[in-house]
């Protein structure tokens, strides 16, 4: 394909155990399943292989990237059905203390085209009780990462991530057509931010919006909003999962984005604003020479 023709994609519903031989025969069903439905880029969700808040656990099942049985398996798949499988992010170890959030763009060949390390860690106490501290267990990244698809431009992030638009405008100023956003969000904290802060990194930046995502009560207890995203440059869905495992498409038409950039084009008209004076306060704020 040449860059700009349409292109279908999928966003794979999961529904991620403690373990992560289940979790992968689980992917391996649902991307067949995509890929039988004519999807030619298919995401998964953030950490596809396993769902662990008990740290002993995890780390018992942590694998490097050299070794991760799951990788192997959905590079072997990717190149199978030749499609470009982009698996959200895997947890992976990265040293005997630490583990990695890691995403993988695979090549229809099997190849990695690029790996993103989630930059922005998870820690909050929510109302009711549920407290998360992703540092604790999680060396962040410190890289934005963007990639080439025959498509167009690609940028990856994950989940938490979405929150923190500077990092969606830098993707779009690289040249980012498409921003992905696999996750695993909350029932709570997606029941009032998911639809917004996903439709609004799309219009600010006129990309579209992949966001594959974890659903349902989990054998942790965790309960994930599911709601997996298709979303056009203009803000608009098109394609929406439930809150069941499964897959949902799209056709997606590159030239809506230099459509939706020309009609409003915010991203060359950002200026940077900073203290004239960092002891005078926030009223104070001044325009800094140059854009965003």
């Amino acid at each position: 394909m040449s860059v700009g023709s349409t292109f279908t994609a999928a966003m794979v519903q999961m529904r991620t155990g403690l373990l992560p031989e289940p979790s992968l025969e689980q992917g391996i069903r649902l991307i067949r399943e995509a890929a039988a439905q004519g999807a030619d880029y298919v995401l998964t969700p953030e950490v596809s292989n396993m769902m662990q808040l008990n740290r002993k656990a995890l780390f018992e099942h942590l694998a490097s990237e050299e070794d991760d049985l799951s990788l192997k398996a959905y590079r072997d798949l990717a190149k199978e059905l030749k499609i470009h499988l982009h698996i959200g992010s895997l947890a992976l170890r990265f040293s005997p203390e630490r583990a990695v959030n890691r995403s993988f763009l695979i090549a229809p060949d099997g190849s990695v085209l690029a790996s993103y390390d989630k930059i922005h860690m998870f820690d909050i106490d929510l109302p009711g009780g549920e407290s998360y501290r992703e540092s604790a267990n999680y060396q962040p990244g410190e890289t934005a990462v963007i990639s080439d698809l025959p498509w167009g431009r690609i940028g990856l992030t994950i989940c938490y991530d979405v929150r923190f638009p500077a990092l969606y405008r830098a993707l779009a100023e690289a040249g980012a057509s498409f921003l992905t956003v696999p996750s695993a969000f909350t029932r709570k904290t997606g029941e009032a931010h998911w639809h917004t802060l996903l439709r609004a990194r799309a219009i600010e930046t006129g990309c579209f919006v992949f966001a594959a995502a974890q659903c349902g009560m989990h054998e942790n207890k965790r309960e994930t909003y599911g709601h997996s995203l298709i979303i056009a440059p203009w803000g608009e869905i098109l394609a929406e999962g439930g809150v069941e495992p499964g897959v949902f498409l799209a056709e997606i038409e590159p030239s809506r984005v230099e459509t939706a950039r020309k009609t409003v084009p915010s991203l060359q008209h950002g200026r940077r604003f900073g203290l004239a004076d960092p002891k005078a306060g926030p009223e104070h704020l001044h325009l800094v020479r140059g854009s965003v």
